[in-house]
């Protein structure tokens, strides 16, 4: 029989004895599976063993320790040695939309509706770097070295740098300090765009939820300066706003007297136009042009009754002119004479001679009838004629005056409207409001905000604990030892037989003291329970050589082996403990009054087995 000494490392620095049993039977192969010590190696498992995690963190908890500590030590050092503290300092405004105005000018002076939209804008109007450029022109930040960089004394880098240029020799040539106005007004822009940087920097703008409050936060390493600029960007900030209504008033008051200028010189112009119109032409109106009308209707009328007269006439000529016998010309003439000529006429020649004179008095005087027909006739279609002209004349004329009335009249109602809102505007002048208020004015803070000590505190040590336990899970990832029985057992094969555990005691030859003295303590226990597995691991033929070995020195091998002597004795078996290490002897560590001679000079017969053996008192000898 003989068993290995395997170095457990974990909490207690067990020791484990792998016993393997070396001839139970000569028909059984070594390390087969009938094999009563063998046992089939435990398939790899994949999941993750969150016992075995926390255990492995809890074996390494002093480097974790050690880390937070470190961490601890260095974010303490940098909050309460290194960082700067700075302080806060907080103005809380209101935005106040859709006040009422003193005067209605809706355009040019309404507030803000409040929706989301201009709440946002209003919040990029702060942070804007015209107002913050304000603030910076309004405290001369630009001599502040706490905003401009340059003011303070060059760092220990800079020096560093400074130096290894000299050391190579590559310092620059020194410029001339003169400077054009133009360089000298470039500068000084560059300085204040990095002092408007750096101030935006340290300036927060945050509206509080569901409502229309700001808070105006500045950041600073003197507690009076941040609540200054805080106040200062409210101020301002309420002033741009008065500001940028007052140009906006102004800009339209200068536009509007633009406006009402070139509308009332474009009246008068109108104004003239119909004036000399009305002066070159005929007063022509509506009702006017209607009574021509009428007139032309009645002329028309009776130049149709001319013309119907005139053919009526024409036809009785003609019917006169065709009449053959007295008796048709009586009738067509109907001239009452004529009729009462008629009868006599055919007996007597002078009443015949009459009929005759006075038919041709009704012929002759149809004829003029006709002419002076036709002359009125005439004359109604001239004065119908010269009518229509003149109509049409004065609905020209009429058109004419009627759109020039009403572009005058379209000027004159643009003109007034624009003439009213110019007074609005004059009268507007000086009322304009803010569209925002302040609520409360920054409080100089007694405390600095930062650095916060307690989180950083926190933080390093939180930061320690990852990068302990990410040092020791890499430590446990590297090694490559067996840290428990069942490791041991899976990588073998082989059932562990039994674990002892360190010993507490200073020297090597205290150890079988503390086995007497304790014999109840757990090493005593582990050494039993040994000693039981390798008496029962073959009931007909129990071991009668046990070879105690392991890979390396220091494992415990000489160690295990006297506490498993020293139990045996008890039991009142005979042992003999033999050293086979001849080059690294260790038991004379265990024992002060060893032979000098030991196995080697038996084998090699310089002396008796009895001269090199050695029975000490606590062994029963």
């Amino acid at each position: 029989m003989r068993y290995y000494d395997v170095k457990l490392t974990g909490r207690q620095k067990q020791k484990v004895q792998c016993a393997e049993l070396m001839e139970i039977s000569r028909n059984i192969p070594h390390n087969s599976p009938q094999d009563p010590l063998h046992k089939q190696p435990l398939p790899e498992d994949d999941e993750i063993d969150l016992g075995a995690l926390a255990s492995t963190l809890w074996r390494g908890k002093w480097i974790i320790g050690f880390c937070m500590a470190v961490a601890i030590g260095i974010g303490g050092y940098y909050a309460y040695g290194v960082a700067t503290p700075l302080y806060r300092a907080t103005a809380v405004v209101i935005l106040e939309p859709n006040q009422d105005q003193i005067v209605d000018l809706q355009s040019v002076t309404t507030g803000l509706t409040g929706e989301w939209t201009e709440i946002n804008s209003e919040i990029e109007v702060l942070r804007s770097r015209g107002l913050i450029g304000k603030v910076v022109d309004r405290l001369d930040l630009t001599a502040d070295p706490e905003f401009n960089g340059a003011l303070n004394p060059p760092g220990w880098q800079q020096r560093a740098r400074s130096w290894v240029r000299e050391s190579l020799g590559m310092t620059k040539p020194p410029v001339d300090t003169l400077l054009t106005d133009e360089q000298t007004e470039q500068r000084a822009k560059r300085t204040r765009d990095g002092v408007i940087s750096s101030l935006l920097g340290k300036v927060s703008v945050n509206n509080v939820r569901n409502s229309l409050v700001f808070n105006i936060t500045a950041t600073s390493q003197n507690p009076a300066k941040a609540a200054l600029i805080a106040d200062t960007l409210t101020e301002l900030y309420i002033f741009n706003q008065i500001e940028v209504k007052f140009d906006a008033m102004e800009q339209a008051t200068v536009w509007l007297t633009d406006r009402v200028s070139e509308l009332q010189m474009s009246l008068e112009s109108a104004e003239a136009s119909l004036a000399d119109f009305s002066a070159a032409t005929d007063l022509v109106s509506v009702e006017g042009l209607r009574a021509l009308e009428r007139q032309t209707k009645d002329l028309r009328d009776r130049i149709a009754t001319a013309q119907t007269v005139l053919a009526q006439q024409q036809a009785q000529l003609v019917a006169l002119g065709a009449a053959t016998t007295r008796e048709q010309q009586a009738e067509f003439a109907n001239d009452p004479q004529l009729t009462r000529f008629l009868p006599r006429a055919a007996t007597d020649e002078n009443m015949a001679a009459a009929f005759d004179a006075r038919f041709q008095f009704v012929e002759e005087r149809a004829r003029q009838d006709i002419s002076r027909t036709q002359q009125q006739l005439a004359t109604l279609q001239a004065s119908a004629i010269e009518l229509d002209a003149q109509i049409e004349d004065q609905g020209a004329d009429l058109i004419t005056l009627q759109q020039l009335t009403r572009e005058a009249e379209a000027i004159r109602t643009l003109y007034e409207y624009f003439l009213t809102r110019l007074n609005e505007t004059s009268a507007q002048q000086g009322i304009q409001q803010a569209d925002s208020r302040v609520l409360s004015n920054a409080v100089v803070p007694s405390v600095p905000s930062e650095p916060r000590k307690s989180r950083i505190l926190a933080l390093s040590g939180i930061l320690g604990l990852m990068m302990g336990a990410g040092l020791v899970l890499l430590r446990e990832l590297r090694n490559n030892s067996f840290r428990t029985a069942q490791d041991l057992e899976a990588a073998t094969g082989y059932n562990v037989l039994g674990q002892i555990p360190e010993m507490p005691v200073s020297k090597r030859r205290h150890v079988l003291q503390y086995l007497a003295d304790k014999p109840t303590s757990a090493a005593a226990e582990s050494v039993r329970n040994l000693r039981t597995s390798l008496m029962l691991s073959n009931l007909g033929n129990p071991p009668q050589v046990i070879i105690s070995t392991s890979s390396i020195a220091g494992e415990g091998k000489t160690t295990n082996a006297l506490a498993l002597a020293h139990n045996l004795v008890g039991l009142g078996k005979r042992v003999l403990l033999m050293e086979g290490d001849i080059r690294r002897r260790t038991l004379h560590q265990y024992f002060s009054e060893l032979p000098k001679r030991g196995i080697v000079s038996v084998l090699a017969g310089d002396i008796a087995l009895e001269e090199a053996i050695y029975r000490h008192t606590e062994f029963g000898a």
